[in-house]
Order: C-alpha cells, then sequence, then structure tokens
C-alpha cells in the first residue's frame, strides 16, 4: 500500500543522510556543524548556511536554516552545510574561539567553503540570513561560489565596495526581503542593491526580519530553491516516502 501523503509542517523532519561535522580555520579553531545530503540521489547543488547574529540568539539551528536542512535534502536535492561561527553555541554544541563582530569570521567562511571542496559538494550557493548575508556579501565572493541568496539583509556590516566586488563578478545575487524589515526594508534594499545589477530583490509581504509564521518561512524556502534548484519550484507542501524531488505533492 503507498503511504498516504503527509502535511509539511514547521517541525517536520524529512529523510536525509545526515551527520556532525567539524570545520578547521586557518587560525586553528574547531567549529561544530552538520552536513544533509539527499537519500539516495546525487545533490544538485549545495547550500553553505551562514546564520544570523549571535549576540542575538543567531545560531545553525536558527529556525530557517534548520527546516533548510530538514527539508531541501528531500524535497530540492540540495546538500545543505550548517555551522556555528566561532563563539557559536547550539544543542551541537559550541565553536571554538570568540564572537569577532564579522571580521575573523572570514576565516569561518573559508572553512566552510574548504569543506565543500573536501566532500566533492556540487554547484555551492550561500545562504546567508540576517548577519550571515554581512559575511556572504564581504567574504563569499570565492571563484567556487556560484551565487549567493540573502535573507533580510541589513547591509550593517558590508560596504558599497563589497557590493562593487559581487557587480564585478557577475554571479548572481538574491535578495529576499521583508516587508516590515527592522533594518533594511524593500524599497531602500532596492536603492542600495542598484550597485549589483545582477541581483534581483523579492520583497516578502507582511514578513517581519525573523520570518516568524510558517507562510513565510515557506515562502521564503520557495525562493531559495527558486534560484538554486529550480526543477523544484515551487516546493510540495505535502510529501509521500519514495517521492522525488520535485514531484508535485
Amino acid at each position: 500500500m503507498t503511504p498516504s501523503p503527509v502535511q509539511i509542517r514547521s517541525n517536520t523532519v524529512l529523510p536525509a543522510r545526515r551527520r556532525p561535522v567539524t570545520l578547521r580555520t586557518a587560525d586553528g579553531l574547531a567549529l561544530v556543524g552538520e552536513l544533509a545530503v539527499p537519500e539516495s540521489a546525487p545533490p544538485v547543488a549545495t547550500l553553505i548556511c551562514l546564520h544570523p547574529l549571535p549576540t542575538e540568539g543567531g545560531m545553525m539551528d536558527s529556525q530557517l536554516l534548520r527546516k533548510a536542512a530538514w527539508r531541501l535534502p528531500a524535497l530540492a536535492d540540495l546538500a545543505v552545510l550548517r555551522f556555528n561561527t566561532r563563539g557559536t553555541s547550539s544543542a551541537d554544541g559550541t565553536s571554538e574561539g570568540v564572537f569577532d563582530a564579522g571580521d575573523a569570521e572570514r576565516l569561518d567562511v573559508a572553512a566552510a567553503l574548504d569543506r565543500v571542496e573536501a566532500e566533492d559538494l556540487p554547484a555551492p550557493w550561500l545562504l546567508g540570513w540576517s548577519f550571515g548575508t554581512d559575511l556572504a556579501l564581504r567574504y563569499g565572493c570565492d571563484p567556487s561560489v556560484v551565487g549567493a541568496v540573502l535573507i533580510s539583509p541589513p547591509l550593517r556590516f558590508s560596504t558599497d565596495n563589497d557590493l562593487d566586488v559581487w557587480a564585478a563578478s557577475g554571479k548572481p545575487l538574491l535578495a529576499i526581503v521583508p516587508e516590515f524589515d527592522d533594518f533594511l526594508r524593500p524599497d531602500r534594499a532596492r536603492e542600495r542593491f542598484a550597485r549589483v545589477p545582477q541581483c534581483e530583490v523579492v520583497a516578502v509581504r507582511g514578513a517581519k526580519h525573523l520570518f516568524i509564521g510558517a507562510r513565510y518561512a515557506d515562502q521564503a524556502l520557495d525562493e531559495v530553491v527558486r534560484r538554486v534548484a529550480p526543477g523544484s519550484y515551487p516546493l510540495p507542501r505535502r510529501w509521500s516516502p519514495g517521492e522525488s524531488a520535485g514531484a508535485p505533492g
């Protein structure tokens, strides 16, 4: 008997091969992380998740990144690498080092890129949220990186020079901006990101900076997949065991 489809809820964890990983930085720190890959198919692309500000509770388990790791290997055949930047704690443990306001964290981003290369994972994309978007913009325009998705970008630590680097690279940028963001709302985001001609700014109506609410989280993940794995867009809201990525649900 074929199992009945189940509704995907906020805490639904879909099948994947998940394992803890340790990232090693150039300055000798061990960072706590997790790699989730599709259960049976090879991944079509890779998300490197960069979490919100740790001094405000941001970590690898921040809800949008956790949902990405729980859903996207099964629904979109994506590999998802999450990790705690230096000095950041989650249920998986605490990364060594201390928070450095986005400066020494450049080595954390480099360690994640090194891990993706060591694992031979395909087509790495950066998925930054809030503070993580600043890390992506400042340190993520690496030759190995396909592009970046920026959720709730505050542009707090990033400069116009960082945007100009992305503009010159031609690498795709997608900025997912809440209508009622605390730091950078859609109209202002379009002005700031106009320096990057290839950047697409998508406004999420009704959403706030933290994307609280299942419909807003679902919209954010849909937008991620639309850019990174378009064959799986839109994501299904129901899932059946044995269903392949991109199949209707």
